[in-house]
Formats: C-alpha cells, sequence, structure tokens
C-alpha cells in the first residue's frame, strides 16, 4: 500500500537514528485483516525509517494484555485500542499525548477526535472509523410499492407491508451483548435519549419502537438471539427486506451479483431531523517508553497512519470512512455505497463521550433492557429503570 507524503508532523525531540525497530499490538487476527495492516504498518515503518513487528491478538485479550503490559512496563511502542477502551487505557497515565510530537489532527470530525481524547488531550487518532445504516433490498421495496422509510412511522409501515410467510420487514440485532447496545443508540439518541440517564420517556419510546416491530410480526423474536452477523445472513438470503448494519457486511453483499440493495440513513424519530449514530473504529496510541526515541519513531508511523492518502487507502481496502472530513466526502463519490456512512459519521458520537469509563455498565443496562421489554417480560419503562440501576451500580 502506498504511503507517500507520511512522513511529516512529528515534530523535533529526541534524536532517533539509534532505533531501527518499533512494535505494534492490535487486534486484527483475521489472516486478510492482519495482512493489511502489516502492509500499511511496513510502509508507513519504511517512511519513518524503522521495521515495524506487528503482534496481532484476539479482540478479548487485548485490553487484559495492555493492562498486565503497563504494570510491568513492556508496553508496545505503537498502540491500537477500540475507540470505546481509550478512556480506560489512558487513565492509567501509560499513554502519551500526540500533541507532544506535533501530529496534525486537523480536519476530523468532531466525534472522531473526541473518541481519541481523554482530560482534554488527545491520546488517539482513527484513520478510518464505522457506523451503522439501513440496508435495504431494492427489489422487494420496488415489488411492495415501498419507499425507502425516513422516520420511525415510515420504517414501522414499511415493515408491515414488507413482511410474508418466510420473511420480515426489519432485523436488528438485540442479542444480550454489547452489539445489540450498539445497535439501539441511533434510536435512542436521535430521540434525544442519553446513556446518563436511561429511565427517561425518550428512551422508553426509542425501545418501544423495536418493541412494536416485534409484537407486529414486521420482526423476528429471533432478534434476541442474533450476532450482527446472523441479521447479515438474514439479509443476504432473503429473509429479511431491511437491516441495521455496518458497512463492513458490503464486501460479502457485493459477492452476490442477484442480490440488489441499497444503503440510507437510520430512520429518526421525525422526518428532517438528523440521525446521531455511534462511532465504531479503533485508534493508534503512543505509550509510555525509557526511550524516547522510540516514541519519536512510532508517532512518525501513528502520523503517516493518519495522513490522508493512508486513510482514503485504508478505507477502501476495509469499507470504512476516512476520519477526516474532506477526505470522505472524496470517498463518497468514488465508492457511492458508502455515502450513507460519511454522512452519518458527521453527526456520530464515540461510546465513551459521556460516561468514559462508565459506559460499560451503561451498555450492560442497555441490552439487559432489551432483552426484558422484547421478551415481554418488562415494558419499555420498567426495563429501563432497571437498566439505569444497572449503568449506576458500584
Amino acid at each position: 500500500m502506498a504511503a507517500t507524503g507520511c512522513g511529516g508532523g512529528t515534530g523535533t525531540g529526541s534524536a532517533t537514528s539509534e532505533v531501527t525497530s518499533i512494535t505494534a499490538l492490535d487486534y486484527y487476527t483475521d489472516a486478510s485483516e492482519h495482512s493489511q495492516w502489516g502492509e500499511i504498518l511496513t510502509a508507513c515503518g519504511r517512511t519513518a525509517g524503522v521495521k515495524v513487528e506487528q503482534t496481532s491478538v484476539p479482540t478479548a485479550s487485548l485490553v487484559p494484555r495492555v493492562l498486565r503490559q503497563a504494570s510491568s512496563r513492556t508496553l508496545p511502542d505503537l498502540l491500537m485500542l477500540d475507540n470505546p477502551d481509550l478512556q480506560q487505557i489512558a487513565q492509567t497515565g501509560v499513554l502519551t499525548p500526540l500533541d507532544q510530537y506535533g501530529i496534525d489532527s486537523s480536519g476530523f470530525a468532531k466525534g472522531i477526535l473526541s473518541a481519541g481524547t481523554y482530560q482534554g488531550k488527545v491520546y488517539g487518532l482513527a484513520p478510518d472509523v464505522s457506523t451503522v445504516a439501513l440496508f435495504y433490498n431494492k427489489d422487494m421495496l420496488a415489488k411492495a410499492g415501498v419507499a425507502v422509510p425516513r422516520s420511525w412511522d415510515e420504517l414501522k409501515t414499511a415493515a408491515a407491508k414488507l413482511t410474508r410467510p418466510g420473511r420480515y420487514g426489519m432485523a436488528v440485532d438485540a442479542n444480550a451483548t454489547f452489539e445489540s447496545s450498539w445497535q439501539f443508540l441511533p434510536f435512542l439518541w436521535s430521540n434525544g435519549g442519553d446513556e446518563k440517564q436511561l429511565d427517561t420517556p425518550q428512551a422508553a419510546q426509542a425501545l418501544q419502537l423495536w418493541v412494536d416491530l416485534v409484537k407486529s410480526g414486521s420482526m423476528s423474536k429471533s432478534v434476541l438471539n442474533w450476532t450482527q452477523a446472523d441479521v447479515h445472513d438474514q439479509f443476504a438470503n432473503g429473509k429479511t427486506a431491511m437491516m441495521l448494519n455496518g458497512p463492513w457486511r458490503i464486501p460479502a453483499l457485493n459477492k452476490d451479483e442477484n442480490l440488489h440493495w441499497g444503503v440510507a440513513s437510520v430512520p429518526v424519530p421525525r422526518t428532517g431531523q438528523t440521525p446521531v449514530t455511534p462511532l465504531g473504529g479503533e485508534v493508534w496510541t503512543v505509550p509510555q517508553s525509557p526511550s524516547k526515541a522510540r516514541q519519536e519513531k512510532a508517532a512518525q508511523v501513528l502520523a503517516c497512519l493518519n495522513d490522508s492518502s493512508s486513510m482514503l487507502a485504508l478505507a477502501k481496502q476495509h469499507f470504512t470512512v476516512p476520519s477526516r472530513s474532506t477526505v470522505a466526502s472524496q470517498y463518497a463519490e468514488q465508492v457511492p455505497s458508502m455515502a450513507a456512512f460519511v454522512q452519518s459519521v458527521e453527526s456520530a458520537r464515540p461510546r465513551t463521550a459521556k460516561l468514559g469509563v462508565k459506559w460499560p455498565k451503561a451498555a450492560t443496562g442497555i441490552h439487559t433492557a432489551i432483552q426484558a421489554a422484547l421478551t415481554g417480560e418488562q415494558t419499555p419503562e420498567e426495563a429501563l429503570s432497571h437498566a439505569q440501576q444497572i449503568a449506576t451500580s458500584n
């Protein structure tokens, strides 16, 4: 992968001539993804004059490993983190603020920059990001005479018209994991709800929408057990006409020439509103090190990863959104299927923006409430009251 023009932006700092290699840690264990990131790390390392030794560990193992390495002072020189985890790691004091290297963070969408910020300082930058949007089957909508839904009322009407034996109108991931919390956030946030206070009328209205879709038969009760991958399979196999999912599904969808699909922004409570979706993606950071020279080299590689040309190349490879707004606009013109995601990213929010390290408790409360409400065990109001107790528990 080309990484030209990536060398600048790390300031002067310590002499770095003696550093010939640095280490990098991420969770890209998938063979193709590991290889793709290995290529860009190698190219950026070449620009910085070092070899980058990449190690990838399973997603669930990354943060525990980082915390262990932090206590033993054996952290890598360059560290990738899922953006909701940055707060927890930055809180330990093991990351360095990127402004000390003179790294350029201009032109990033507000939410993206916020995702890498802790207590007012930028500790991580994401070359590319993701969010969720509404996928729809063009042929099914056309045959049913249904327009792409833009509002909640239109979504319920469209889902009902598209439902028939062997096919549901709509599908989401409502399982008992953080995935369903992630998928619920566009409905919560776009309705004025807040993760800091889950037991509000705005939150209840958002959850009621999902309950109504299941109760009416427009959405399968099986969503309680479906992952985002399962939702994709339902859509790809013609068993649902619409789904909420991320752009990482596009490569698989593109392989089926007979599947004609489109993407639109997540429907909002009232037509004309701007959807507020959650921000996904990983940030790259420079941990504290006894060697300032190694930190400087790692910062040069990080700056290269976040160069406009690298961003564009990564986005095209992974069907993600470049983090700089001007690059993202250029990308949307080149890859039209990503336009809805590019538009949504501009107003997207990181999950930790308001709660920081307390976000996981709120996320647990949210997916617990979804399960209780969709099974009918509790009303949305009752379920969200319990969710708030979970979110504020010690």
